[in-house]
């Protein structure tokens, strides 16, 4: 009976936006990353792009500058100081004149419908942070498929974290209020940041998190051996960071043991199943060698928790 109030409701709910993209040598994303932002459905006169340099060595401030010319949504920001992605996105909070503030990465693609999307949970006065899904770009490489086939990057895996739901900034907004009221990123963590932010206004009891399906960015996966080890060395890290500040339990040692039972396992028992699901056309080489990829992921991440320590001033948190 109440339907077509919430509709009209939802569809005049429309707070200014602000949204922030930090950037760190992204100068061949940018073309892509602002034709995105461009082609947002959200009303032009009630969003800014805040796009922050990140002391880049490539020509991303110019591009930025140029892009800031040519539309009066896009404004080109600088920050220097710290080589940190949440740096850069403490500088564009600071900038912003949005209620709402929305995140994503200069490698991201958000769908056109994206900003839209991620904006209607907050119609909700109690909903403080949303997040958005991240898809995988359509990838050729082995390593690419792995990622899209264990969707690696899927905020699913975050929001059922055990210690507290948390959504990544590659697609996430937050309501200006909670970020006043819980403090901005921790400007020297180098990852970690999305969880810790999350975790902080959560725990304040000072709303809540939602989850916007619809609300999609695509992300290209790693290609390489040595891109993907970084990438997992950066998660074991993140771990430990997450472990010292908040508690988070650091992941069992994956032993020798562990691991030569599961490469066993996958050579004399999956190995041969999926070789012939393969022959009968049921399965693909992403199938056959899910096992060692995943291991060899699983020893990176360990590796990265095992070796991280977190510097003193990565505590630090910054303020409106």
């Amino acid at each position: 009976m109440n339907q077509p109030v919430d509709a009209t409701t939802a569809k005049s709910f429309l707070p200014m936006v602000s949204v922030v993209v930090p950037i760190y040598n992204g100068e061949p994303d940018l073309p892509n990353l602002i034709n995105c932002l461009l082609s947002q459905t959200y009303p032009k006169d009630r969003v800014e792009y805040l796009l922050v340099d990140n002391n880049s060595s490539d020509r991303t401030l110019t591009v930025l500058k140029t892009a800031a010319e040519n539309s009066p949504i896009i404004h080109a920001l600088s920050e220097n100081q710290i080589q940190s992605s949440y740096a850069a996105r403490n500088t564009g909070i600071r900038t912003a004149v949005g209620e709402i503030v929305a995140f994503t990465d200069a490698d991201c693609h958000p769908q056109p419908q994206w900003l839209s999307s991620l904006i209607q949970p907050f119609i909700d006065p109690d909903v403080v942070i949303v997040a958005g899904e991240i898809a995988a770009l359509p990838g050729n490489t082995l390593l690419e498929q792995h990622a899209e086939h264990q969707e690696t990057l899927s905020q699913k895996h975050t929001l059922a974290h055990p210690f507290c739901p948390y959504g990544q900034t590659a697609n996430l907004a937050i309501r200006r209020i909670a970020l006043e009221k819980a403090g901005l990123f921790r400007p020297h963590l180098t990852t970690g940041g999305d969880a810790d932010i999350c975790w902080r206004i959560l725990r304040q009891n000072i709303g809540r998190l939602e989850f916007s399906p619809e609300a999609i960015v695509q992300h290209r996966h790693r290609t390489t051996f040595k891109e993907l080890q970084s990438q997992w060395r950066r998660y074991g890290c993140s771990n430990r960071y997450l472990h010292e500040l908040h508690g988070v339990e650091l992941m069992p040692e994956m032993t020798a043991k562990k691991y030569s039972y599961s490469l066993l396992r996958w050579l004399f028992k999956e190995l041969p199943k999926e070789s012939f699901k393969a022959i009968a056309g049921q399965a693909t080489l992403v199938d056959l060698l899910n096992t060692p990829i995943g291991l060899f992921t699983a020893r990176a991440r360990a590796a990265g928790q095992k070796s991280a320590k977190l510097p003193e001033n990565a505590k630090i948190i910054e303020w409106l």
